[in-house]
């Protein structure tokens, strides 16, 4: 309802002069009155007063309730009350044979009685037009009456009130729902206008209603199982929409067989997701509907899957015995179990499709560790459904030495890291142990050793287990290198020798020119020897 502000209880005077007449003889009759627009109810002076001297007879003329106050010889003030509704008044006046008049309209305004908010739908469609309607009723001057509609605190829409509006009491404008609508707050206001009267604006507020908009695709849910469950598992069920708004307000809930699945439902941004843990019993064998079924606002989305509930157990392999020693029989049989129809027996020989398959073998020392199939066939629906069973023959034989598992000849090099693989087969598994043939020297196999050539030699390996043992013969072979002069020594040598010969020829060179000089200077003296001979004496 309207929040509305209180009626002034006193009259306000003002003085205001209406129109004067003056009569034919000159007098004049004027009115004053203390307001010409007034709170309706409230009450009015009004002073009716002349120019005329002598024989004065002052009158109001009024629908209203009045009585005279006061008055003087030209003068008379009246007060009427309860004014209900818009008037005019008259003051006449007689002066002798003349009458003269004045009159004066009275505007009353009032708040309206009731400004509401027509409801709004529980749930409004995104995209689509949403129209708002203030109800007001009462209120006045109508012409200067308007309504202002609200979104929170944005204004929307404003319009006035008109006295020729077709419907006076209703004032409509529409909105085109979104997303961001949802949860908002929509009011309406009046606003009655006074201000060309000298007063102020009067605002009536409406209660605010809510807007809850939403928004569904125009698909079905998704479900999300499979198409055929087997007694005694437990399914996990999905079913989840995307597009959807708001994701937090919709329900999801998932039915099997007529009876409500217990969920777990969440939503994150515009999906919205319900998930089940079915547990597959054999009460629910047969044929059964899976619904998903979402609920938002006053709309519902349904999606429907048929699920095939089934009872099927594998099938019994069994080997008798289970573990035989070499050369005893094994009966290999294969039969169907909880529903199965049709068994199938790896190796089996060929034969019409039955619900049970055998056949026995000599067991071999090839057969150890041998896997046997055994599938059973299961039609549900249309779709061939299997289901394997498999068991390992265990066969008890001497250990072998073969060349593939233990090598006859090795060739190590000295210095390196070298293992002995020499494996024996067998079923215990025997322990294989090598020495040398000539000393009895162990060498260990499968350990990472350093070889050197004193390991060289013929070794015997023995493969030894609780149904025998064997022997094998196995020749290692070591390459060794003998390391060349150390290179170091060789340069000193070198470099020393290139100095004796750098030293000796110096020496050489040296002595030549010295035994050059001596030979020169003799051979000058024996000249100047033979010349001073043959000089002749003084």
């Amino acid at each position: 309802m309207a929040r509305t502000r209180p009626r002034p209880a006193l009259p306000l005077l003002l003085a205001l002069v209406a129109a004067v007449i003056p009569g034919p003889g000159g007098a004049q009759v004027s009115i004053q009155l203390s307001e010409t627009i007034l709170p309706r109810g409230a009450s009015l002076r009004v002073n009716c007063s002349s120019s005329c001297s002598e024989g004065l007879d002052l009158g109001l003329e009024t629908q209203w309730s009045k009585v005279e106050l006061e008055h003087g010889p030209s003068w008379k003030l009246f007060e009427l009350s309860d004014i209900e509704e818009d008037s005019n008044l008259m003051c006449f006046g007689n002066c002798g044979p003349v009458q003269s008049s004045a009159s004066a309209t009275i505007i009353l305004y009032s708040f309206p009685e009731r400004v509401e908010l027509g409801p709004l739908p529980a749930w409004q469609q995104v995209g689509k037009t949403l129209t708002l309607r203030c109800l007001v009723e009462g209120g006045a001057p109508r012409s200067q009456l308007s309504v202002v509609f609200f979104q929170g605190e944005e204004e929307l829409h404003e319009e006035k009130l008109g006295v020729n509006s077709t419907n006076p009491n209703e004032i409509t404008t529409t909105v085109l729902a979104s997303r961001d609508n949802h949860g908002a707050n929509f009011s309406c206001r009046t606003e009655l206008d006074l201000r060309p009267q000298g007063l102020q604006v009067f605002l009536n507020v409406s209660e605010a209603r809510q807007l809850r908009t939403f928004d569904l695709p125009g698909t079905s849910p998704k479900l999300n199982s499979s198409d055929l469950l087997e007694v005694g598992t437990r399914q996990k069920v999905v079913c989840y929409l995307e597009g959807l708004f708001p994701a937090s307000e919709a329900q999801l809930h998932l039915e099997l067989g007529g009876h409500i699945l217990t969920s777990n439902s969440t939503n994150r941004g515009d999906l919205v997701s319900a998930t089940a843990l079915v547990e597959v019993t054999a009460e629910l064998e047969g044929t059964h509907q899976l619904r998903c079924v979402l609920e938002l606002a006053d709309q519902n989305r349904q999606a429907e899957k048929t699920l095939n509930i089934y009872s099927f157990s594998a099938p019994v392999l069994t080997l008798s015995p289970p573990e035989v020693s070499e050369g005893s029989q094994v009966t290999v049989k294969c039969e169907a179990h909880g529903g199965a129809q049709v068994v199938r027996l790896s190796d089996a020989p060929p034969g019409a499709p039955s619900p049970q398959v055998s056949f026995t073998l000599n067991a071999s020392a090839d057969d150890d560790q041998r896997l046997f199939h055994c599938s059973a066939a299961l039609k549900v629906a249309g779709q061939e459904l299997l289901k394997n069973q498999t068991q390992k023959l265990h066969v008890l034989y001497g250990p072998w030495l073969d060349e593939g598992d233990c090598p006859r000849n090795w060739t190590w090099m000295e210095g390196s890291q070298q293992t002995l693989k020499c494996k024996a087969r067998g079923n215990p598994s025997p322990k294989v142990t090598c020495s040398r043939k000539a000393d009895n020297a162990p060498l260990p196999t499968g350990v990472v050793v350093t070889v050197t050539r004193e390991m060289s030699g013929i070794y015997v390996c023995q493969a030894t287990s609780s149904h025998g043992n064997v022997t094998g013969e196995v020749s290692l072979t070591v390459i060794y290198i003998i390391p060349p002069p150390n290179n170091l020594v060789i340069v000193i040598l070198v470099i020393v020798l290139l100095i004796v010969l750098l030293v000796g020829l110096t020496i050489y060179l040296y002595n030549r020119q010295r035994k050059i000089r001596r030979y020169e200077l003799q051979r000058a003296q024996e000249e100047a020897m033979k010349l001073k001979a043959q000089a002749p004496p003084p």
